[in-house]
């Protein structure tokens, strides 16, 4: 149960906002359709540790019920789910017409089953045990395609987030970041140009550090600036709130 443990220390990259227009930032809604109440709890865990609603539903029955009466932005179905199964959940949903989403995370890990079930309307198949930086870069492909973000990119005048290298840069030159320091950046980026809390940088950082306190949030912070200060790319305090990153000049 390596890969269960693994969703519980949290190995989930930040992605659970994204930008709206004039700058607002909504918060994902998951949907986890899972009747095992251990992998459902740690899927749980894990995901709104980073910073996505997540509702939990251990039936087909109980899934559709949540579907037709509140708005998700992604599910994550098991197969192997009693009376209905998840290949029955998802032609149901696909022949009512709904866009939604949907991974296939099951036991059964067969060529047939990855077949079937893309060819009835699931978008991507993971087979458990499953790593949990894979299920993250998943997640984050899908929602993005759906909300139309093609590009994988997070830019911020000179400054350059590629989601999918996991590299930044910084006027055309290679930025040498932590794990902590890049999801602090990530995360301030997704939101401007509004002000993230120090609550919300301390649960994104959970995931490496179940312990981490707001002082720890302020040392990773000054470590960012001294590396963006070549590009006049300031994080400002927001006293009493959090922090937000500016453009240079403002």
């Amino acid at each position: 149960m390596q890969w269960l443990l693994a969703i519980n220390r949290g190995y989930l990259t930040t992605f659970g906002y994204i930008l709206c227009p004039l700058g607002a930032v909504k918060k994902m809604r998951i949907l986890v359709v899972e009747d095992d109440s251990l992998v459902a709890r740690g899927l749980k865990q894990g995901l709104s540790r980073v910073g996505y609603t997540v509702d939990l539903a251990g039936s087909a029955e109980a899934a559709e019920v949540s579907l037709q009466t509140e708005a998700f932005d992604l599910a994550v179905v098991d197969i192997g789910l009693p009376q209905a199964d998840g290949l029955t959940l998802i032609h149901r949903l696909r022949a009512r017409g709904s866009l939604l989403p949907i991974l296939v995370l099951t036991a059964r890990g067969s060529m047939e089953d990855t077949i079937c079930g893309l060819d009835i309307g699931a978008d991507d198949y993971m087979a458990k045990p499953f790593r949990l930086p894979e299920l993250s870069a998943r997640v984050r492909a899908l929602i993005r395609r759906a909300n139309s973000l093609a590009d994988a990119c997070l830019r911020h005048h000179g400054l350059t987030l590629d989601t999918g290298s996991h590299t930044a840069t910084l006027d055309g030159q290679l930025l040498d970041l932590t794990n902590r320091e890049w999801a602090i950046l990530e995360t301030l980026l997704m939101a401007s140009p509004n002000v993230v809390s120090k609550d919300r940088l301390v649960q994104t950082l959970a995931g490496w550090d179940k312990d981490i306190t707001p002082n720890a949030i302020e040392v990773h912070v000054s470590r960012l600036r001294a590396k963006l200060a070549e590009g006049h790319i300031e994080i400002r305090t927001v006293r009493g709130i959090g922090y937000r990153i500016d453009a240079p000049g403002n």
